[in-house]
């Protein structure tokens, strides 16, 4: 069983829930007005740029406004936030409130999060999709890893799956792949599909077929991308004619009109919130994930700057008509994505990071 499909079935504490029931009055007490607020600050770590930007505006302005709890946001890729929560848990000196979380690291650092009790916070009850609050954590944005093409170099139509994408004789070209720090097992399950293996079947991942495969592309990748602004310099610099790159850089590049994409085999991408346990305001992060999955017309306006699907239950019958086929969520999109065994990630991630970094450098 993934993480995705897992509901939380936390048990309630009596003196915990007593605690959030404190803590989620006084959001209830400050519609209209400010709040009554025990602690006045909460500590969010996220990548930064345009999400960053993005969740400023739609989220944290609106916590602060209604809750007159100040949202410190601090910008940081994954790697490390997650070196520095650890280093924090040793210290005594617990850097972050809020941090960012791939469904393996929800697993992976469970010792570390704290655990939310998804039937006892009222606006995840109320607002949140189906499936979308765990033990760990909650969905803050889905997307996929997407196959992305030039439709300058492929006018009559471009690849199709990873299969195309490994098929340099149909489609020539130069490649690009994530080399991000954190994304070991996104190529090799690629490498997998596009050799045959059913998504279904994929996990566990063979990883001596899947670097067999790799072996015989290397040539044709010109590029590894480090983050999703590098990526698209890259596409729209002609260094590479196709490349897997998260669906939220795919979308606006689509948009542009020189660029195209598919959902099929898109690798489902989900980035989660959770709150570090022992924390200086691990009531304001629960708070904040409580208040994060509300309002339906945020969520989709937050959607169309960041390109990624939100934790809302009402966002997606708001999407226009015209812009489905860009949603992930969209019901004819989602089940074209690839699911992976989060579990077995978590527990052999070292050993792919590993075999990665050999691979990538030898």
């Amino acid at each position: 069983m993934t993480t995705d499909s897992k509901i939380s079935t936390t048990r309630r504490h009596v003196t915990r829930r007593k605690v959030l029931a404190g803590a989620l009055g006084a959001t209830t007490l400050a519609v209209g007005g400010r709040a009554l607020a025990q602690s006045q600050e909460v500590i969010v770590a996220t990548t930064g740029g345009l999400m960053e930007r993005s969740l400023q505006e739609h989220f944290y302005k609106r916590f602060e406004a209604q809750t007159g709890i100040k949202v410190r946001s601090v910008p940081i890729e994954l790697p490390d936030q997650w070196a520095r929560a650890r280093a924090g848990q040793r210290s005594g000196n617990i850097p972050f409130d809020v941090v960012t979380a791939t469904p393996p690291d929800l697993i992976q650092h469970a010792d570390i999060l704290e655990p939310i009790d998804c039937a006892g916070l009222p606006g995840i009850v109320a607002n949140a999709l189906p499936n979308a609050c765990f033990p760990r954590g909650i969905i803050r944005t889905a997307g996929g890893m997407a196959l992305t093409w030039s439709k300058k170099a492929f006018p009559n139509g471009g690849p199709q799956s990873w299969a195309d994408f490994f098929d340099v004789q149909k489609f020539p070209g130069p490649r690009s792949l994530p080399d991000t720090g954190d994304r070991e097992w996104w190529v090799p399950l690629a490498a997998l599909l596009a050799d045959g293996v059913a998504p279904d079947k994929a996990f566990p991942l063979d990883i001596d077929r899947a670097y067999k495969k790799l072996d015989a592309l290397k040539p044709q990748v010109a590029a590894w991308w480090k983050s999703g602004d590098n990526a698209m310099q890259i596409m729209r610099g002609g260094d590479a004619v196709m490349m897997m790159v998260y669906s939220s850089r795919s979308v606006p590049l689509a948009k542009s009109g020189d660029f195209d994409f598919t959902w099929n085999q898109a690798i489902r991408d989900v980035g989660n919130w959770a709150v570090l346990k022992g924390s200086p305001n691990v009531a304001n992060g629960i708070k904040f994930l409580d208040f994060f999955v509300q309002d339906g017309k945020e969520h989709v306006a937050f959607s169309e700057k960041v390109s990624f699907d939100s934790n809302n239950r009402e966002a997606p019958n708001l999407v226009p008509p015209e812009e489905r086929r860009f949603r992930p969520s969209w019901p004819e999109n989602w089940s074209r994505l690839v699911i992976a065994d989060y579990d077995w990630i978590a527990a052999n991630r070292n050993a792919l990071r590993e075999r990665w970094v050999t691979w990538l450098t030898k």
